[in-house]
């Protein structure tokens, strides 16, 4: 399905003119799912009543989700490019990363700034749903709040860069790699460090956590791949097989039982921790290998990512050798499976002109249908599977290259240039949009239990730049007024003139205020009430000649707006409608959290 933006034509247009924007792609997998769920049948049934997809436009309505063909890995490479997103501010993309639901996926650069997309249409987004850590190059380790507040940071490596972190299975704990050659456990809820392991001899480059068990990985410069058990922080074994530094070291997230690793000696293995032996040899790439990532569902397909910016996919059960190369047998079918040599695997499928820089992070989506891939070129990228009777996404700009594209006709240099140019404007406008929905908006400043009356400039709201609120003055501390002079002054009087008799002596003094300074004027001596006109006293008024006391300083306003009984309108009591207290701490806030139950308390 495809999202059509609003054309020149609307009714909102004012004139002018404004340029047709093109339509954007939008990849929805309700559709497949739902056909999945309608028709899906248990396993010992055998086959689903689904016919089966044939290369024809006319079974896309039949396609279903990746989780839907256990048995048929083929189908869920993603070779078909979908969008290419990028930021205002281009900085190297160094992490991507999926929320868990599947409906953002979350970015870090090499500006330390943080990225939401969309899922379904790519664009900029500003929610986040879920508690995060990272980690940048002082050391420093941070969690993050849903709305991106810092909520804690903690200084786990002194001065050392942090080039790994990895969840336990429970989310209780996590553990973090090291320039400083070690690795650290910490407590997720209390932030505390709880153990370190220590054992390598360089730099450790990766660290992953089993999915099921206490079982921890790390990869190092010093060519050695290492278990740890995080109970008792000792070293378990070394696996040995790489040539040079480690770059990623990662379980297998389904079943457990696989190792995969890759490093700068161009090549990556899969380790059998049953064997604990290295079962497969993964070839292809002419550079160092800079990072790998497991399907969600199906364990035999294996993506990698390379310091030339390609692609390569790879189906761990078909060896995919080419021409005029001896075939090798995996060492299970071996009569000796301990000393047999690994196997060697080539790519089932290859993206040579994915990026035009190395490729540092690749992630799965939950559902398996679709890839990201952040490069060094300053740009996130979206893969997907093609579908039934698509074969011109073979011979793109991102498979053959783009002189070899231009010659075929696939791809024009000025086209491509142009949306480039669309995309990029297309998504600053998103990120402009995203920003002004994210900054909160103003409020109009009204005085407390006053509707409609604006508070002076004066006095400053709690939310404001200008700092905390100026409390307005209790409403028995209040003072009259001087009175309003008429326009253009008083007739025949003389401020100058004014001003010297005060001086010399010769006028009064202005008569005293009430008591402590409050109220009116007190009235001279026997005035003559009487001597008022009828009808100048309005209704609901005390008697001619009856002077109301004072307000007491501790009085309350009944019969206002918006203050009841016990509060006041002035800015400082503890009941006003209007008065906000301080934002709490960050302390405060993981507090609250803890009290909710989503964490447990600090040990």
């Amino acid at each position: 399905m495809d999202r059509d933006f609003q054309n020149a034509h609307d009714r909102n247009f004012d004139g002018g003119y404004r340029r047709q924007t093109g339509k954007r792609a939008v990849t929805d997998y309700g559709s497949s799912l739902v056909q999945w769920m309608r028709n899906r049948e248990p396993r010992y049934k055998g086959t689903s009543k689904i016919e089966m997809e044939r290369p024809s436009q006319s079974y896309i309505a039949d396609m279903l989700p990746p989780i839907a063909k256990p048995h048929k890995p083929a189908d869920a490479i993603p070779a078909k490019h979908l969008h290419s997103s990028l930021n205002k501010a281009r900085h190297a993309v160094n992490v991507v990363k999926w929320t868990p639901e599947g409906r953002r996926l979350l970015t870090g650069s090499y500006s330390g700034e943080f990225t939401l997309w969309n899922g379904t249409a790519f664009n900029f987004e500003t929610i986040m749903q879920d508690w995060l850590i990272s980690a940048c190059n002082d050391g420093v380790i941070k969690y993050w709040q849903p709305n991106f507040n810092n909520v804690k940071a903690i200084q786990g490596h002194d001065d050392h860069p942090i080039r790994g972190m990895a969840f336990s299975p429970n989310d209780t704990k996590f553990v973090t790699a090291s320039d400083d050659a070690t690795l650290k456990i910490f407590d997720f809820a209390g932030g505390v460090e709880e153990s370190i392991l220590t054992g390598h001899n360089w730099d450790a480059k990766s660290v992953d956590w089993h999915p099921s068990k206490g079982l921890l990985v790390s990869g190092s410069k010093d060519h050695q791949v290492k278990l740890w058990d995080p109970r008792t922080g000792r070293c378990l074994t070394t696996l040995h097989g790489h040539k040079n530094t480690l770059t990623r070291t990662l379980f297998e997230p389904l079943r457990g039982q696989l190792l995969a690793t890759c490093g700068r000696d161009s090549v990556a293995r899969i380790f059998d921790l049953r064997m604990m032996r290295d079962v497969c040899l993964i070839r292809g790439h002419e550079k160092e290998v800079s990072t790998l990532t497991w399907h969600p569902f199906h364990t035999c397909l294996l993506s990698t990512g390379g310091n030339d910016g390609s692609i390569f996919h790879y189906l761990l059960n078909e060896p995919n050798t080419p021409p005029n190369t001896s075939t090798s047998i995996p060492p299970y079918d071996s009569a000796d499976p301990v000393n047999a040599p690994a196997q060697t695997v080539y790519p089932a499928h290859r993206v040579q002109h994915a990026h035009d820089a190395p490729v540092w992070s690749l992630d799965w989506h939950p559902l398996g249908h679709i890839l990201a891939s952040g490069s060094n070129d300053r740009v996130t990228r979206f893969w997907t599977r093609a579908r039934p009777g698509e074969t011109d996404c073979f011979n793109d700009r991102w498979h053959i290259g783009e002189a070899a594209a231009e010659i075929q006709g696939t791809w024009q240099k000025r086209a491509g240039g142009f949306s480039n140019r669309e995309e990029e404007e297309q998504e600053m406008e998103d990120e402009a949009n995203g920003l002004i929905d994210q900054t909160m908006p103003s409020k109009q400043s009204i005085l407390p239990g006053l509707p409609g009356l604006t508070q002076p400039s004066s006095l400053n709201d709690g939310t404001s730049v200008g700092g905390a609120q100026k409390p307005l003055p209790p409403s028995g501390d209040f003072s009259f007024p001087p009175p309003i002079p008429p326009p253009g002054g008083i007739p025949g009087f003389d401020p100058e003139r004014f001003a010297e008799l005060l001086a010399s002596g010769q006028l009064p003094p202005p008569p005293p205020l009430g008591a402590h300074g409050q109220g009116p004027p007190p009235l001279p001596p026997n005035f003559d009430f009487s001597k008022f006109p009828p009808g100048m006293i309005p209704p609901g008024f005390p008697p001619l000649g009856v002077i109301p006391p004072p307000m007491p300083p501790n009085a309350v306003v009944n019969g206002l707006p918006g203050l009841g009984p016990g509060e006041s309108g002035g800015g400082g009591g503890a009941g006003s409608v209007r008065r906000r207290g301080p934002l709490p701490s960050q302390q405060e806030s993981l507090r609250e959290e803890q009290k909710r139950g989503k964490y447990r308390p600090v040990r």
